[in-house]
C-alpha cells in the first residue's frame, strides 16, 4: 500500500474550503499521498472563518466539532513552538505564524490561495516552496491518479452525489485541477 511522507503545511484558507478540504484531507488518509501540517493557530483562522465570514456561518458547536474532528484524525498534523520564529517573518503579516509554522516543522511547502503573501523574498531565506492549492492537486494527480480519483468517489458517495456533481462543484475553487481530470476520465 502506498504511503507517502512529504509533510505540507495547509494554510487556513484551504481548510476553509470546505469541498478543497474534504479532498486534501482524504489524499492525506491511507493510502496517502501527503502528510499535512498546521498549527492550532491556523485551526483558530479555519474556525472564524466557518463562524463569522461564510455566507451561510457555522454554528460555533458546527465548528468547534470540525476542529476536534481534524485534530482526532491527524493528531501528529499540529506543528507548536514557533511563536518566536514570527518576528523574523517578513512575508505578509496576517499570515507569518503560516511561515513560522513551516519553519519549525521543517516542512518545504506551503499550499493556499493566498499566493501573495509568501513572496518568494520570504520564502527563499527558509528554502520553503508555495503552491496553489489546485497545483498541488495537480501534482498529486500526476503521482498517482488512481488514488485521486478512488478518493474523489468517495466523496461522491459519502454525500450520495454523482462523481461530476463533485467535480463541477470542485471547479468553483480549483477549475484547472478539474479540468484535467474530467478530460482524463472523457467528460469534457
Amino acid at each position: 500500500m502506498m504511503q507517502a511522507d512529504f509533510p505540507v503545511i495547509l494554510d487556513a484558507c484551504v481548510l476553509a474550503n470546505a469541498g478543497v478540504c474534504d479532498l486534501y484531507l482524504r489524499l492525506a488518509e491511507t493510502p496517502r499521498l501527503f502528510v499535512p501540517k498546521w498549527s492550532d493557530t491556523i485551526l483558530e483562522e479555519v474556525r472564524n472563518t466557518q463562524t463569522r465570514k461564510f455566507k451561510k456561518p457555522y454554528p460555533p458547536e458546527l465548528a468547534a466539532y470540525w476542529n476536534d474532528q481534524v485534530k482526532k484524525a491527524f493528531p501528529e498534523a499540529c506543528i507548536e513552538g514557533f511563536d518566536e520564529l514570527i518576528s523574523q517573518m517578513t512575508n505578509n503579516e496576517k499570515d507569518r505564524h503560516v511561515l513560522a509554522a513551516a519553519v519549525r516543522g521543517n516542512i518545504s511547502l506551503i499550499v493556499t490561495f493566498n499566493l501573495k503573501h509568501f513572496p518568494r523574498s520570504s520564502l527563499q531565506p527558509w528554502n520553503i516552496e508555495i503552491a496553489h492549492p489546485e497545483d498541488y492537486l495537480a501534482t498529486l494527480y500526476s503521482i498517482n491518479p488512481a488514488i485521486v480519483i478512488a478518493k474523489l468517489h468517495s466523496i461522491a458517495k459519502t454525500h450520495k452525489e454523482e462523481l461530476e456533481d463533485v467535480l463541477i462543484h470542485l471547479g468553483k475553487s480549483v477549475p484547472r485541477f478539474v479540468s484535467e481530470v474530467m478530460t482524463d476520465m472523457g467528460k469534457l
